[in-house]
């Protein structure tokens, strides 16, 4: 793992991470712990996040992991509540949680809808509301929402996720100001599409990578990693005039 910058502002700081057990969330936790943050994660998936723990215990890093399903918002408050008691106030919010299920038009129930929303965006505002106030306090925060660009280049497949993915842009956008006014920066990130363990074994094929080279500007796959550093910088203080953005990492798909 290669860690790149070092962000001395973020030393020391909590961090929270949704999403935090695999894929473009293990990166994030793992670069965090790196900078020596106080990172803080939640996931639904005990084994993989707990491996991660183990993992970083053994580069003496540290991580602290809660299990909820993030899709419940009394189990993702009461997550929040037991990383802050354990690591303190919550300086950095880092909402990746998400899935990529697919799906037609013609099969999505009013259920599966709502639960697609509950599982992709929901669960973004309620993290931060139950933040906020800890950056109030400090008059200092930073907030990174994990969008798309699925909806930007009219992936299909999955209008829910795209739909949700869409609406993490206007969120960011909605709540800038209010947040600014207490020093508190939100930003979205939107990657394009991520290697991850996940991804290589659902839909990677030499077909899709031949395509994507024909469609991306970098010929190249980007893996997790490269939207860590990304989420690093947008967290740290070197970021501290950047907020109400939404930014795109995808290699040039768009």
């Amino acid at each position: 793992m290669k860690y790149g910058a070092t962000y001395p502002s973020l030393k020391g700081r909590t961090v929270l991470v949704t999403g935090g057990g695999s894929g473009i969330g293990r990166s994030i936790v793992e670069h965090f712990a790196a900078q020596g943050a106080k990172v803080g994660f939640i996931d639904i998936k005990a084994k993989e996040s707990k491996a991660l723990v183990a993992r970083l215990k053994r580069r003496k890093q540290k991580a602290h992991f809660e299990q909820a399903d993030l899709a419940d918002i009394d189990a993702l408050r009461a997550a929040i509540k037991a990383i802050r008691k354990a690591l303190g106030p919550i300086a950095v919010l880092i909402n990746n949680a998400a899935h990529d299920e697919r799906h037609t038009l013609q099969e999505v129930t009013s259920e599966y809808f709502d639960e697609r929303i509950r599982v992709n965006l929901k669960h973004q505002f309620f993290a931060i509301q139950a933040v906020v106030d800890d950056m109030k306090k400090a008059k200092n925060g930073a907030i990174v929402n994990m969008g798309s660009s699925s909806w930007m280049v009219a992936f299909g497949g999955m209008p829910v996720y795209t739909a949700a993915k869409a609406g993490i842009v206007g969120m960011t956008r909605g709540l800038a100001q209010e947040l600014g006014e207490h020093n508190i920066r939100i930003n979205s990130i939107a990657p394009g599409w991520i290697m991850t363990d996940r991804q290589k074994e659902l839909w990677v094929t030499p077909e899709a990578i031949e395509q994507l080279m024909k469609d991306q500007c970098l010929q190249r796959t980007l893996d997790p990693a490269d939207i860590a550093r990304a989420v690093l910088f947008y967290a740290s203080d070197e970021a501290s005039a950047v907020t109400n953005q939404s930014v795109v990492f995808d290699g040039g798909w768009l």
